[in-house]
């Protein structure tokens, strides 16, 4: 479907996944990754659907291969951050083009989720702030109706850390945690080796350390940036695919997404249930 934005130059794409019974539905706003689109992040958004929630997710401008003149480049991470929050805006658009979704959803229970910029772009929902030239963070772009968020391969802090290309070419990717209070699982992968950082995997886990509302780590043993595979059979750009490691990645966030309201017991469950065996397959870290 389509989203009026008459202020981003083409409308908004969203693609909807929603249960087809049920009432009081839970919303997860998905941002994807860098040149990806709605229809990408199938084995996240249809397992999420198929155990009760509403995923939404936006295509946003870099998948429509903007040029480096078009004066919206400059700007995209935060017209990324402008297509979620126009999502939330326009929930009874996206609730009316669905049929049989009106009256069935819970505006109380909205959740923010991304992978890699789309985790990025998530957590300025949630309290994160990008860092400004000068150093300082710029202006919040919290959303109060947004009470949770899973954060997945997060993009790590500036300055020394990024490699030469990133600082070059993605300034943006320069994130202050401190505000970011808001109730966050992140994820990694232990062997995610992106040519955005000179430090490592270890890069992916700065939102969990620095934020006082991440207050979750999932690390994936082996997992690269795909995380076994999350992206789906559209993106071809995988390479530690693995059926099991992507089986992880749904319990998990499916468990703190329904953690709590709908079942307090589920993150503490698939916890005990992912570490306690003879060959995990992650850590669990929380503070």
């Amino acid at each position: 479907m389509r989203l009026a934005a008459p202020d981003r130059g083409q409308d908004l794409l969203v693609r909807v996944s929603a249960p087809t019974t049920g009432r009081n539905l839970p919303v997860v706003v998905f941002s994807h990754g860098m040149t990806l689109t709605m229809d990408d992040y199938e084995p996240l958004a249809g397992f999420w659907a198929s155990h009760g929630f509403v995923v939404i997710q936006p295509t946003h401008l870099d998948s429509l291969g903007l040029t480096p003149d078009d004066p919206r480049t400059p700007h995209i991470w935060r017209i990324r951050t402008d297509d979620l929050t126009r999502v939330l805006d326009q929930l009874d658009a996206v609730k009316a083009a669905v049929p049989g979704l009106a009256g069935r959803v819970d505006r109380d229970r909205i959740t923010a989720a991304g992978h890699s910029w789309g985790a990025q772009t998530a957590s300025t929902l949630v309290g994160a702030r990008v860092v400004d030239a000068d150093g300082t963070p710029g202006e919040s772009m919290a959303d109060p109706r947004v009470k949770a968020a899973v954060l997945l391969c997060i993009p790590g802090t500036r300055g020394d850390d990024l490699s030469p290309m990133a600082a070059q070419y993605f300034p943006f990717m320069s994130p202050d945690f401190a505000e970011l209070k808001t109730p966050s699982l992140i994820v990694a992968g232990d062997h995610d080796d992106s040519p955005l950082t000179v430090r490592g995997a270890d890069w992916f886990t700065d939102g969990y350390r620095l934020s006082p509302g991440a207050t979750d780590l999932l690390t994936l043993f082996g997992a690269e940036h795909g995380l076994g595979g999350i992206q789906g059979r559209h993106d071809t750009r995988t390479t530690d695919e693995s059926p099991e490691r992507v089986a992880v990645v749904q319990q998990a966030t499916l468990a703190y997404l329904r953690t709590p309201g709908l079942d307090d017991d589920a993150w503490s469950t698939v916890r005990d249930s992912l570490t306690m065996t003879s060959n995990p397959l992650g850590r669990f870290d929380s503070k």
